[in-house]
């Protein structure tokens, strides 16, 4: 099981997220204010699968009615998925893949061109 809290730094501002639910596989943390969400999630079946994802919930201005607030949502997460118990691609090669990827994904502006519709 992983630590409680867990802690995301996002712009610079570290967010302590703690447990709020747990069950086989599976666990959610959040902020207190409820503002980020993180859940980490498995599945075993035909293959291996596991998810983190990170929701950040913020109540807005609705843009057509600009009296009326309402929830909006914005998430990001990554699964990796990989055949049951490592046969023919080992755990450590996985990580390699995971740690290539999110290094892809940390270039400077890479996101933001992903944001802005580039394919």
């Amino acid at each position: 099981m992983l630590t409680d809290p867990q802690s995301i730094t996002i712009n610079a501002i570290a967010n302590s997220l703690k447990r709020v639910t747990s069950g086989d596989l599976t666990s959610k943390y959040q902020t207190a204010d409820g503002s980020y969400q993180l859940r980490v999630a498995h599945d075993v079946s035909n293959r291996e699968r596991s998810l983190i994802r990170l929701d950040k919930n913020v109540v807005g201005v609705d843009p057509f009615v600009s009296t009326l607030n309402k929830p909006y949502r914005a998430s990001t997460w990554l699964v990796v998925e990989r055949p049951l118990n490592g046969a023919g691609i080992t755990d450590t090669e996985v990580s390699q893949m995971c740690a290539g990827f999110l290094a892809y994904c940390a270039t400077a502006g890479y996101i933001d061109k992903i944001i802005g519709l580039e394919s």
